[in-house]
Order: C-alpha cells, then sequence, then structure tokens
C-alpha cells in the first residue's frame, strides 16, 4: 500500500505492519489513511477473517506525528468498536499515545518481555482525546484517569494485569504468536464473530435484565444459523468443521 505501511492478505488474515522505525513508527497523514483505509478493506472482504496488526523497528508506535498528522481520525482510533473482524495486535517496543491507543483497540494483545507503554499527550499540553475511549475500555476509567494525568511509563506486568494486554511472549516468539492468533480468530465461524462482536455493541450499557433477553433471543437466531448446525455436526464427528459463512 505504501512503503510506510504494508497491507498483505494471508489466507484469512488481513496483516497490517508500520514500517516507519526510522521515525518511531509515528503516524502522519499517509499511514494513518492506510491504516484507516486497511480496517474498511478488511470489513468489506468476506476473505478475511481477521487483521493482525504489528511494526517493524524499535518502537510499536511513538503516536501522531505533530508535524504531519492533520485529520479526523476518529474513525481509526475507535475502530475496534466498528469492525465486525476482530483485530489481533503485536506490540513490541514502546507503544506511546495514540500508539497505545492502537493496542487499546485490539480485540487481542500479545506483547512481547520488555515492551512499555505510556499515555504521554500531556507531557505536550495535550489530552489523550482521540484514544481516550478505547484505552478507558481497556484498563477501566480510575485507571486510565490516572495514567493521563501522569503520563507515566508502565511496563508488560502492569499491562497484563490491567487487562491492555492478553499474552506475554518472549521477543524471538511474538511474531510467529501473533500470527497464530491471527490465523485461529481468521477461521473461526465468520457469523459467530460477527454476531458476538455486534452483540457485545449492541448490549453496552444495558440493564442486567434487558442484556440478558437480548442475549437469549441472539443466542436463538444462531441456532438457526448454517454455522452452528456445521459446528454441531463436525464436533460429533470429531473433525475440524467447514464454515457455509466462509467463501
Amino acid at each position: 500500500m505504501t512503503a510506510l505501511l504494508a497491507v498483505e492478505k494471508r489466507g484469512r488474515v488481513l496483516e497490517v505492519v508500520l514500517q516507519r522505525g526510522e521515525k518511531r513508527n509515528l503516524l502522519n497523514r499517509e499511514m494513518c489513511e492506510g491504516l484507516l483505509g486497511a480496517m474498511e478493506e478488511a470489513e468489506g472482504d468476506e476473505g478475511v477473517g481477521a487483521v493482525y496488526l504489528r511494526s517493524e523497528g524499535a518502537m510499536f508506535s511513538a503516536g501522531l506525528d505533530g508535524e504531519d498528522a492533520g485529520g479526523d481520525w476518529g474513525q481509526l482510533f475507535t475502530m475496534g468498536e466498528w469492525m465486525s473482524k476482530p483485530v489481533v495486535c503485536a506490540v513490541q517496543g514502546p507503544a506511546l499515545g495514540e500508539g497505545l491507543a492502537l493496542v487499546a483497540n485490539a480485540h487481542v494483545v500479545v506483547a512481547a518481555h520488555g515492551t512499555s507503554f505510556g499515555m504521554t499527550e500531556i507531557r505536550t499540553g495535550m489530552w489523550p482525546f482521540l484514544g481516550w475511549r478505547a484505552i478507558e475500555g481497556a484498563v477501566g476509567g480510575r485507571r486510565a484517569m490516572e495514567l493521563a494525568l501522569t503520563s507515566k511509563i508502565f511496563q508488560t506486568p502492569e499491562a497484563l494485569a490491567w487487562g491492555l494486554v492478553h499474552e506475554v511472549a518472549p521477543p524471538f516468539e511474538l511474531v510467529e504468536r501473533g500470527e497464530e492468533l491471527a490465523e485461529l480468530l481468521g477461521n473461526a465461524s465468520r457469523e459467530a464473530v460477527k454476531r458476538g462482536l455486534e452483540f457485545v455493541r449492541r448490549t453496552r450499557g444495558m440493564g442486567r435484565e434487558e442484556a440478558v433477553r437480548e442475549g437469549l433471543a441472539a443466542r436463538a437466531r444462531q441456532e438457526e444459523s448454517l454455522d452452528f448446525e456445521e459446528g454441531q455436526k463436525a464436533f460429533r464427528e470429531k473433525r475440524a468443521p467447514r464454515w457455509p459463512s466462509h467463501p
């Protein structure tokens, strides 16, 4: 797609790689446009079941490039909410500012030992407006407030304990482990994943009783699907399912 961003489809996974390592993978306009375009491409391609986001270089990303990142990137930094394809992120090296927001938007995150994170925008006189919603959703409101106000740098043990990161791997295994997770999600039932992510969005903020009713109705609809029928049959026959929702 661009020298700063590599996009390649591998099976049912769309791999997206930040390639501006010499500039700390600062996100300029070209990279933001490319990232958003890649996510929209994944959404529109039924042959894609998951997105795998990673970077090359010593830093995952130092955030937005203040000299060349003008634009409305609200859609990019809330992609975890609107996308119906799961995003797997493998992060190594510091993830700061909006770089951290990219991590928080991923549905599954694996980080290398020694990776560091930080909401550092306030150091430059800015509140983390773009990434706030995703980071608050990942670590909780009070934790996000503390991290934003103090701009402290935290490490993988804290990120794992707070729920920002789901798994930690040795640096030499990171890319391969991320690929395995992305392939696993990409080959899952497309219909079940899509309905599940829609259910999560729809019930966010609902009361308990309303959410339970919605869950029962969603389960009943899923039980009528061809993917559910195939999944049950494959389980009984002890074989891998062949999902009808995959092209």
